[in-house]
């Protein structure tokens, strides 16, 4: 961990883009090398060749016609096994991220735009056509310059540029010269790269990414079932290829997520973005068949993803920075600049967090702060002399405020609804994971059982709150992963049992609409979840003095527990903290812990864990993803203070990285573990030289080891032997 925490300082340092360009790799065999075994140089002759064939395929890969024609096949292949109307390419962004990353960008302004395409006379033209460069260049810079601002470094120079592919020398110019040089027909895509004085004409290993001016795309790019033309994706992955090839050739230092390139497609109105993810080293490079070659490595070693194609510019011509197409471009642009920069400084969490608190101060300015809603749920507005703005007046109808209606208290009932049945549910306490809260609950017909009862927030709320974000992870992101669990037959005491899920049904008459949606009712439709076992959580614990060592012991067995049951179905947990781990005693039985709080589980890559500064594993603030070991160090920071050790304050990624390399360097981790027990202190040793690999855990040995210790502590006590 100590090397990666190391080569990341170079990162983080290295925002400052000139160390990216310094990282350089040494190629070829030197005389004095010649003393090395014949294994050795077989094998550096064998990687030196590779490198020369690689380059010479780069060199006659030229021709995006020839390999969309190699994929015709297959993509007619594609398009036949989707289903009817549906896409045959997932897409690379999920909506409810999306819905954080535009939270993110509510406080920050993007420069005007001056150059704009001439879209409400939009033709071939070629004044059209290079007006239509220029405002792409215009965008393309806007977008790049205020992400890097905003979320990297506020006060520094932008490190990158923004230029024309020529395709006849695949140069790339600036915009006005290529158009006063008369070069305008030769254009053939715009690109977003790292400025460097040395290659002003720039280098293909600098690319962050391309967009493709292509005409009309949402016409005449789309065929009849809404999918992306096969001759624009084509031209598309041929790009996208050139791009890996070129990283996989560099000498500069990408990050491991630098195998994904993304590939804008825009018109004088309309934009989409194609990623293409795959390692390039697994293409065979016959100098004789490239494209043949090119399409094989596409259909069996790619993974490609295609948003919709949506609105980008007005008719007037102006950029939508807030509508869904320029936010999938500017999302595409920030996971570029963290292919080359690292992890930014401030989180897309960090700056979404100030939604909430901004759209109560909206409220407050329109004197919307205690709106109350009449009888039908509507809302009735007057027009006040003294001020333009339209404000909301009491209802003299209005008996009950939303925010009343909607609390739950200790003796409220609760009734959900499956697809086949109905239950009530009695509150018997209210608790709080200092997020929101969430209730213990009886079912009405079993009153001496007890369950977890998640409420969900309202599915038709027209602008959620950030709070809002996390119930939906809570509740119907949590409902999903725990059904999947269960529909695997995962089972193990150790891990929270799916009880029930469903709708709440509200009291008085429901007015759901014919054609379905829900009704007025602050509760239609508003998703709940129940789950077992309860048990108080170990931060609670910690609170108040009441987690001993030997419960430290047995946490980290029961919690090891789950996530190797979890693991073994491809299901990692991604935000383990002390509000997550609950003890659950019983009066006949020894006390035991279970891991929950499953809602930000990582199902796949496209999955994001939550990024918690204390206990967020070091590779997780690093790239954004888990490695083998990441649940396992985030249990071990949750172990260290929980023994006592203390948190700092932590107000920045940057911070909370040094903060790991000091203590694990001078291994003040491991000796407050080892101050409740030595073989803590041993497994905080193998997560350390774990962690950042490619190497699995090896649960097993830790379980057999942690148990044994149980048994010493616990001899004569009943022992659970499942896990």
């Amino acid at each position: 961990m100590n090397e990666l925490l190391r080569w990341t300082g170079l990162r983080w340092t290295g925002l400052r883009w000139i160390g990216l360009l310094a990282l350089t790799a040494m190629e070829g065999v030197s005389p004095d090398q010649e003393s090395v075994g014949s294994g050795t140089k077989r094998s550096s002759a064998s990687s030196g060749s590779r490198s020369r064939n690689c380059k010479e395929f780069l060199h006659r890969f030229v021709d995006s016609g020839m390999l969309t024609a190699q994929l015709e096949d297959w993509f007619e292949s594609i398009s036949s096994e989707s289903e009817p109307k549906k896409p045959a390419f997932d897409v690379p962004f999920e909506m409810i991220e999306l819905q954080k990353f535009d939270y993110a960008l509510e406080g920050i302004s993007f420069q005007q735009v001056i150059r704009m395409p001439n879209s409400v006379y939009a033709s071939t033209s070629d004044a059209v056509e290079a007006t239509a460069y220029l405002a792409i260049e215009d965008f393309l810079h806007a977008g790049a310059k205020g992400l890097w601002e905003a979320f990297w470094n506020q006060d520094g120079p932008m490190p990158f540029s923004v230029a024309c592919l020529y395709n006849e020398n695949l140069k790339f110019y600036q915009a006005e010269k290529a158009v006063a040089d008369g070069k305008l027909g030769g254009l053939c895509a715009t690109g977003l790269l790292l400025t460097n004085p040395r290659h002003p004409r720039g280098r293909w290993d600098h690319i962050l990414e391309l967009s493709l001016l292509r005409p009309d795309i949402r016409n005449f790019s789309m065929d009849s079932d809404g999918q992306l033309s096969l001759s624009v994706l084509g031209e598309a992955l041929f790009y996208a290829i050139r791009v890996l090839l070129s990283r996989s050739l560099s000498r500069m230092n990408y990050s491991q997520s630098s195998n994904s390139v993304f590939i804008l497609l825009v018109d004088s109105q309309y934009g989409g973005v194609v990623k293409v993810e795959g390692d390039v080293n697994k293409m065979v490079f016959d100098v004789n068949n490239v494209y043949e070659c090119a399409a094989e490595w596409i259909t069996n070693h790619s993974r490609i993803a295609v948003s919709s194609i949506d609105r980008i510019w007005n008719k007037l011509g102006n950029a939508n920075w807030g509508d869904i197409g320029a936010l999938q471009l500017l999302f595409a642009t920030f996971h570029c600049i963290v292919q080359f920069a690292g992890f930014p400084k401030h989180s897309i969490e960090d700056l979404a967090a100030d939604h909430g608190p901004r759209l109560q101060a909206r409220r407050t300015e329109r004197q919307l702060g205690n709106s109350r809603a009449n009888g039908n749920g509507l809302y009735r507005f007057q027009q006040r002399s003294v001020s333009p703005e339209i404000v909301e007046v009491q209802d003299d109808s209005a008996k009950i405020e939303t925010e009343q209606l909607m609390k739950l208290e200790v003796g409220s009932v609760l009734w959900l609804e499956d697809s086949n049945w109905q239950k009530g549910y009695h509150i018997s306490q209210v608790l709080n994971n200092n997020e929101h809260p969430y209730y213990i609950a009886s079912p009405v017909e079993e009153p001496q059982k007890n369950f977890f009862l998640y409420v969900g927030s309202h599915p038709s709320q027209l602008e959620p709150a950030w709070e809002d974000m996390n119930l939906w992870y809570q509740v119907q992101r949590q409902t999903k992963i725990l059904t999947i669990m269960k529909q695997k037959g995962l089972s193990s005491k150790y891990l929270p049992q799916l009880s029930a899920s469903g709708r709440i049904i509200h009291p008085g008459q429901c007015q759901k609409p014919s054609s379905g949606g829900n009704c007025d009712h602050p509760w239609c439709g508003t998703p709940i979840l129940v789950t077992s076992p309860v048990g108080e959580t170990v931060a609670h614990m910690i609170s108040e003095a009441r987690f001993g060592m030997e419960d430290a012991i047995r946490c980290c067995h029961d919690c090891l527990s789950a996530l190797s049951t979890a693991t073994s179905a491809g299901i990692r947990h991604g935000d383990i903290r002390p509000e997550n781990v609950i003890c659950v005693r019983s009066a006949e039985k020894q006390p035991y812990f279970v891991l929950i709080g499953w809602g930000r589980a990582i199902l796949d890559d496209r999955d994001r864990p939550s990024m918690n500064l204390h206990f967020s594993s070091t590779y997780a603030l690093q790239e954004g993803k888990l490695c083998s070991a990441s649940d396992a160090e985030s249990l071990v920071y949750m172990l260290y203070i929980s023994c006592g050790g203390v948190l700092p304050d932590l107000d920045s990624v940057e911070g909370a990285l040094q903060w790991r390399e000091t203590y694990w360097s001078r291994r003040l981790i491991q000796q407050k573990l080892g101050e409740a027990s030595t073989v803590l202190k041993a497994f905080a040793d193998y997560v350390d030289s774990l962690c950042g690999t490619p190497y699995p855990m090896d649960y097993d040995i830790w379980l057999r080891r942690l148990r044994r210790n149980i048994n010493e502590e616990d001899s004569g006590k009943e022992i659970d032997t499942s896990g």
